[in-house]
């Protein structure tokens, strides 16, 4: 279980690379879209990276997230559940942030700070699994 919480930890992590990415490629494409003579206004859509965005931020991370919550009970090592809990708490306050800032964009800064505390934290998460150490070999089955 130790394993397994580790690699959700990390995958959380990779998520915030993968939703900086897409919100980069995102505004750029539409940038360059405007550039080109489109027009944004209450019928634009957005683009495959606004789309991806926002699958992987309200499904995909939050699902991780869940998942390292459940099993930081059966992980069995200081501060596993506690990680685990910050961990979705940041994802949980990440989604709010995110509908909120439509309303209100200045809590769209919030939204990409938080981002970098979801980043942080699930990158502790990470870390703090105790690693086992092999048992050094046996004196004779060196000769």
């Amino acid at each position: 279980m130790k394993t397994a919480y580790r690699v959700l930890a990390y995958l959380v992590a990779a998520g915030v690379f993968v939703q900086a990415g897409l919100i980069a490629l995102a505004w750029f494409t539409a940038i360059n879209d405007v550039d080109n003579g489109a027009i944004i206004d209450s019928s634009y859509e957005g683009n495959f990276a606004h789309s991806a965005h926002g699958t992987v931020g309200m499904m995909v991370i939050p699902l991780i997230a869940i998942l390292l919550f459940i099993i930081s009970f059966f992980a069995k090592f200081a501060g596993a559940v506690r990680f685990a809990a910050i961990v979705l708490g940041l994802v949980v306050l990440q989604v709010v942030l995110a509908f909120v800032a439509f309303g209100a964009p200045v809590v769209g800064a919030l939204h990409g700070m938080n981002a970098l505390a979801i980043l942080g934290v699930s990158i502790t998460a990470a870390q703090r699994v105790p690693r086992v150490k092999s048992a050094p070999a046996p004196a004779d089955a060196l000769a």
